[in-house]
């Protein structure tokens, strides 16, 4: 479907979910991979599965609220693969499930220091590699919160606009030199940590699956496919985009 023969890519939080497709898909595509992840058994787990494929990939555990860690990891990424070709930020934390007056500060900050702070430092490190290189293209992930607000989720919803305003900002200021930032913003998806929180609060799959005008949940796979091609040049003249992957959540 792509062809990214040769690319380096790095996929954060690529140790499971819509992370750990994008990095199946891209190292199918032809790129090499460095997954990015705070938990080392599933960064190490997808490493092991693009190589049962044939495909390329190393780990480097990252937690990318650390500018120290994220500038090894793009460093990392160029010493194996000579370049950085393309990033899938996709790390983040997700909702405290607290109203907004009973959250905490260091709840709210903790949200800002990862969601947004370490989509910041991810990009600042990549772009400085990109440019070296000629250009690239950086996919970030927000959020249908990103466009909307979900209750009992301040903190989330604030870091996923912001996420939006740094792709913004990122595009108007690389788009002549090669560089394009975009950002996907999946809704709903059965990622192991939705499953969980579903396996812990009943009636919650129903309630989501109700707000969907698909009638139905995302697969990680599906949001994969719109992050990957965004890095491959099928999506060449598009950048400062901000892409629902939301079954339609956001067009109500």
């Amino acid at each position: 479907m792509y062809d990214l023969k040769g690319k380096s890519i790095i996929v954060t939080g690529g140790g499971s979910g819509m992370g750990r497709e994008a990095a199946l898909l891209a190292a199918k595509a032809g790129a090499l991979i460095t997954i990015a992840d705070i938990g080392i058994p599933g960064g190490e787990e997808t490493v092991g599965l693009i190589g049962q494929t044939g495909g390329i990939a190393q780990f480097i555990r990252t937690n990318i609220a650390v500018e120290a860690e994220v500038e090894a990891m793009v460093e990392a990424a160029v010493r194996a693969y000579g370049r950085l070709d393309g990033a899938f930020n996709n790390a983040a934390i997700p909702q405290s499930s607290a109203i907004l007056h009973e959250l905490t500060a260091e709840t709210f900050r903790r949200a800002l220091d990862i969601n947004v702070t370490g989509t910041f430092f991810c990009m600042k490190h990549e772009i400085a590699a990109m440019l070296k290189t000629g250009g690239g293209s950086i996919v970030n992930t927000s959020s249908a919160a990103g466009v909307t607000a979900f209750p009992a989720a301040a903190e989330y919803v604030t870091s996923k606009h912001a996420v939006i305003g740094l792709t913004k900002a990122g595009a108007l200021d690389y788009g002549t030199r090669g560089i394009r930032v975009n950002a996907i913003l999946p809704g709903a998806t059965l990622t192991p940590m939705l499953v969980g929180a579903m396996a812990n609060a009943p009636g919650l799959e129903q309630y989501l699956i109700d707000q969907q005008p698909i009638g139905r949940l995302a697969a990680p796979p599906e949001i994969a496919t719109a992050a990957v091609w965004l890095l491959s040049d099928h999506a060449s003249f598009i950048t400062g985009a901000a892409i629902p992957v939301d079954g339609g959540y956001t067009a109500k």
